[in-house]
C-alpha cells in the first residue's frame, strides 16, 4: 500500500460495509481512480515460484488421451490483470476473476497495451503461452465456474493468492479455505503471496493483516471457522488438529525481490511465499 494516509482512507471506505456490498465498494474504488495497492506489474515472486521445479514439478502442458492439454491457473481479484499475463507466459491458459466490471476493463486495456511486454515474454517457446480469459464474478459461487465449459473440471492447476486475502474481512477466511481446496487440482499448488505480515493485527483493514499463522490456521481447516481473541489474534490453543480435506504447506521461503511495499522502513523484506498442496494419500 503507498503510505499511511492511503491505507486509513481504504479502511474508512469499507468501515461498516456489509460483506455484501464490498464488490460495490471495490468498483467505487476503480471509479474514483483510487487503487493504491495497484503495482503496474506482475509478482516477481510468483516468478520466481513458478520457475522451481521443486515446487512445480509438472510442466503447463501435458498430455493426455486427446493430445497435449494445457494446464490451468486462477487469479481470483485480479485486479487489472498483471499476474494473470504472467502466468500466461509461462504456458498456463489463465482466468482473472474479478467482482468489478470497471477492475477487468483495466485488465483488458493492461492486456491489450503491454501484452507484448518484455516482462510477459514467453518462457519457454516449447511450451508458448496460454490463453487469458477475464471473468466478472464472486470466487465464493459456482456460476463463474460453470459459464467456463463442459470440458471444466472445477479445478485449477495452479491458484495464486496476493492481495486478495487481505481483501477479505476476517469473517470470509474460513470460506476462502474451503474454496480454495475445492478449486485446487489434485496435483496442483496453491502459492500465496503473504501481504502484509507487518501490519499489527488489530489495526483493521482492508488491508488486513496477514502474519503466516493465518494461512498456517486456515488452510489445513478448510471451512472450519476459528477463534479469534478481541486482538484480533487466532486463539492457537482451539485449533484443533488439521481435517482430513486441509490443504499441506509444502514451502515458505522469503523471495529474492518483492513490490516495493513489501520491505520495512530499513529495507528488510516482510513478504512470505507458501506454496500448498493436497495431502498425498498412501
Amino acid at each position: 500500500m503507498a503510505n499511511t494516509e492511503a491505507r486509513e482512507r481504504l479502511r474508512q471506505h469499507f468501515l461498516n460495509a456489509q460483506e455484501s456490498d464490498h464488490p460495490i465498494k471495490w468498483n467505487e474504488l476503480y471509479r474514483e481512480g483510487f487503487i493504491p495497492w495497484d503495482k503496474g506489474l506482475p509478482s516477481a515472486p510468483l516468478a520466481e515460484a513458478l520457475a522451481r521445479r521443486d515446487l512445480i514439478s509438472e510442466p503447463p502442458v501435458a498430455a493426455s488421451g486427446s493430445g497435449k492439454q494445457r494446464k490451468r491457473a486462477l487469479v481470483p481479484g485480479c485486479g487489472k490483470g498483471y499476474d494473470v499475463l504472467l502466468l500466461a507466459a509461462f504456458g498456463y491458459d489463465t482466468y482473472g476473476l474479478e467482482t468489478s466490471e470497471l477492475a477487468l476493463k483495466g485488465a483488458r486495456e493492461t492486456e491489450e497495451k503491454h501484452g507484448g511486454d518484455e516482462v510477459y515474454r514467453v518462457r519457454n517457446e516449447e511450451v508458448g503461452k496460454g490463453k487469458v480469459t477475464w471473468i466478472t464474478g464472486d470466487f465464493f459461487k459456482d456460476d463463474w465456474a460453470k459459464s467456463l465449459g463442459e470440458e471444466f473440471d472445477g479445478t485449477f492447476d495452479v491458484l495464486f493468492d496476493y492481495t486478495f486475502l487481505s481483501a477479505l474481512p476476517p469473517t470470509l477466511r474460513a470460506a476462502w479455505s474451503l474454496r480454495y481446496s475445492q478449486l485446487l487440482a489434485p496435483t496442483g499448488r496453491l502459492i500465496c503471496l503473504e501481504f502484509p505480515t507487518y501490519k499489527p493485527i488489530n489495526s483493521g483493514g482492508p488491508p488486513w493483516a496477514l502474519p503466516p499463522s493465518v494461512y498456517m490456521a486456515h488452510l489445513p481447516r478448510p471451512g472450519k471457522t476459528l477463534e479469534y481473541d478481541d486482538q484480533g489474534g487466532i486463539v492457537d490453543a482451539k485449533l484443533g488438529e488439521p481435517l482430513s480435506n486441509g490443504l499441506v504447506r509444502i514451502a515458505h521461503f522469503q523471495p529474492q525481490k518483492t513490490h516495493a511495499d513489501g520491505y520495512d522502513a530499513d529495507g528488510n523484506m516482510t513478504d512470505w511465499v507458501g506454496v500448498w498442496a493436497h495431502p498425498i494419500l498412501e
